[in-house]
């Protein structure tokens, strides 16, 4: 019944800009926060950013801090990245997930649901 399907990904050259969108096809209604991760080819997935569905926490890595903003629609069910001035070290499978604690947003090990990714390529 879950599902996260995750969309606005594709190619850009540095410096330029994305927006991306997750959204759940059904409410999850025990999630309280939402978060943004990345995995590149021969990489651990790495945390970009979370945020709570009230939008009281915010939490950026520090890689993208300044560039990428996070922000929710509750009304939508969604969850947007924004990506600005774009590096080639940004290049990756982008996914969202749902987490049920604010304990830990930026361990992947807390999230329950996740979407299948999108794919993000930043050329030099």
């Amino acid at each position: 019944q879950v599902r996260l399907v995750e969309s606005g990904g594709g190619l850009v050259q540095a410096g330029g800009s994305l927006r991306l969108s997750c959204t759940a096809s059904v409410r999850i209604v025990s999630s309280i926060a939402m978060g943004w991760f990345r995995q590149a080819p021969g990489k651990e997935r790495e945390f970009v950013a979370a945020i709570t569905w009230s939008g009281s926490r915010i939490v950026y890595a520090d890689s993208v801090k300044g560039r990428f903003t996070i922000s929710v629609d509750n009304a939508k069910n969604t969850v947007y990245l924004q990506m600005n001035s774009l590096k080639p070290e940004d290049t990756a499978v982008y996914f969202c997930a749902s987490a049920l604690s604010t304990r830990r947003l930026a361990s992947p090990n807390d999230y329950t649901y996740w979407g299948q990714g999108t794919q993000v390529t930043v050329s030099s």
